[in-house]
């Protein structure tokens, strides 16, 4: 298939890929956490808030024993319509995990290395304060999301209409 956007290569399905990448969606954007970053996807679980914290994070949830801190990816992106997270990306930070509320997890493609290369990060439009916020409270958090890249309406349809195995 190829578009005019010129993405024909652009998502495949390996997961092992050297390009691959978990695609989610918040609202009206498309985020991609390259794979390395991921540990794994699940439901939503209960969260303890705690006081004090910055608007993005909600609290703490319970997640195989230990726990770990939950971000709202809505938030961190500027949003304040109250986003409703359906899924939750595991992702590492250093040594730790830290689990990202995200609307839908779509699911894991290959972005071919110079596409990736023109993709926008994830926190191109964050609010300055909030990146400041993340990286004071957790730098290693700030690596994982700096490594998350933003795919445009092309991509996107690029991805919705690939045929199953192609």
């Amino acid at each position: 298939m190829t578009g005019e956007s010129g993405a024909a290569s652009l998502f495949a399905t390996p997961q092992d890929a050297p390009g691959a990448a978990l695609l989610c969606r918040q609202r009206k954007l498309w985020i991609a956490f390259p794979v390395a970053h991921v540990i794994e996807t699940m439901r939503p679980l209960p969260i303890e808030p705690l006081p004090g914290m910055p608007v993005f994070t909600l609290g703490v949830a319970v997640i195989r024993g230990a726990a770990v801190p939950v971000v709202d990816a809505a938030a961190l992106l500027g949003s304040t319509d109250g986003a409703c997270a359906g899924r939750w990306v595991m992702l590492r930070a250093g040594e730790r995990r830290i689990a990202l509320a995200v609307e839908a997890v779509e699911g894991v493609v290959e972005i071919a290395a110079d596409r990736r290369a023109h993709l926008p990060p994830l926190l191109k439009g964050a609010n300055a304060d909030v990146i400041s916020a993340v990286g004071t409270l957790d730098a290693e958090l700030l690596v994982s999301l700096r490594a998350a890249s933003l795919l445009s309406e092309d991509d996107w349809q690029t991805f919705a209409r690939r045929e199953p195995g192609s």
